[in-house]
């Protein structure tokens, strides 16, 4: 297994980590401060820069405080060079599955998420 992957996947494991105890400070750390945060499951469709993106994260109860149970996957990463990645993973929040599409880059040495394009997928069971 090479460096970058082993590096991109504590980057995604830093990024369900935030996700799951809505940790803000993770978050900024695993984003690079010009990501880009979209999904067309909204109307019109939802598109976020990481200033308008963090604070929404620090409104939400976390999924940690209400036990919920974590269904963090990555299904696939591909290094593309030496600073290009993407990687396809799921995780959980509240009653809803998430496919999220994440691009990385490298930079100044360290792999950061530079756009997360989302699929919503509420869970047929509505459980938290």
């Amino acid at each position: 297994m090479s460096e970058a992957f082993q590096d991109l996947q504590r980057v995604i494991h830093d990024y369900f980590d935030a996700l799951y105890h809505c940790d803000t400070d993770l978050l900024q750390r695993v984003f690079h401060p010009k990501a880009v945060y979209a999904t067309a499951d909204e109307t019109p469709l939802l598109h976020r820069t990481m200033d308008e993106y963090v604070p929404v994260v620090a409104a939400r109860q976390s999924p940690a405080s209400r036990g919920d149970a974590r269904r963090d996957v990555i299904d696939e990463i591909q290094v593309a060079g030496e600073n290009t990645a993407f990687a396809r993973v799921r995780c959980s929040i509240g009653s809803n599955d998430f496919v999220d599409f994440l691009t990385f880059v490298r930079d100044e040495g360290s792999w950061q998420i530079m756009s997360k394009i989302f699929q919503i997928k509420p869970r047929a069971d509505g459980a938290e």
